[in-house]
């Protein structure tokens, strides 16, 4: 169990803030220690109940390119691309992993979406994270474990104006503000990519 890993003070991380128009990004390339990041992983990756789920698009069914699982409390479920994802009870371990993202970030979550990259073929398309269950200008904290991959960022409007930021093991990236409703983001296919789980905690409302 990882439960005391989060059960000491939080140290004082080294925060990066992202100078990115339209946008509010802060950045703390070590939250969780790499001693402890590999630990996490493995545990959630045997913890979790992965599902590869299906979208619609333009009349077509297509398997999402990653697993999946949509942890939340009991009333709270998520849709998106025609999909809706029903909620599975909070374990211990993700629950005090949420609150301790909680405490750095300064917002409250009631739930998580896990997404396992398992390898680079494995990607997440263009998109924002708008859905109106997330309100108007939504507070997303996403935690990556396992290989780093690359995260890139477009403006809606602003033509040419791109930001690409390397998501690293234990690292975690705050998106508030305005962010969501002036960029997009994705995760492309990387060449011989290791697997990585990433974590996007979120507050429907």
């Amino acid at each position: 169990m990882l439960i005391d890993v989060f059960q000491y003070q939080l140290l004082e991380y080294h925060e990066q803030s992202l100078d990115l128009a339209d946008a509010e990004l802060n950045y703390w390339p070590e939250f969780v220690p790499n001693s402890m990041a590999w630990e996490l992983y493995k545990t959630i990756l045997s913890e979790t109940d992965w599902r590869q789920e299906s979208i619609s698009l333009y009349g077509k069914t297509h398997k999402v390119p990653r697993l999946s699982s949509w942890i939340a409390d009991s009333d709270v479920e998520y849709g998106y691309s025609n999909m809706t994802m029903q909620p599975v009870p909070w374990n211990d371990n993700l629950f005090k992993l949420k609150e301790a993202v909680e405490q750095q970030t300064k917002a409250t979550y009631n739930s998580v979406l896990l997404n396992y990259y398992r390898d680079g073929q494995d990607s997440n398309g263009w998109h924002s994270d708008d859905e109106k269950e997330l309100g108007r200008d939504p507070v997303i904290a996403s935690l990556s474990l396992g290989a780093s991959r690359d995260f890139h960022l477009r403006h809606k409007t602003k033509k040419g104006l791109k930001q690409s930021i390397a998501l690293e093991h234990g690292s975690l990236l705050l998106m508030g503000g305005s962010t969501q409703h002036n960029w997009q983001h994705h995760v492309p296919k990387r060449a011989n990519a290791g697997p990585r789980i990433n974590l996007t905690f979120r507050d429907i409302k």
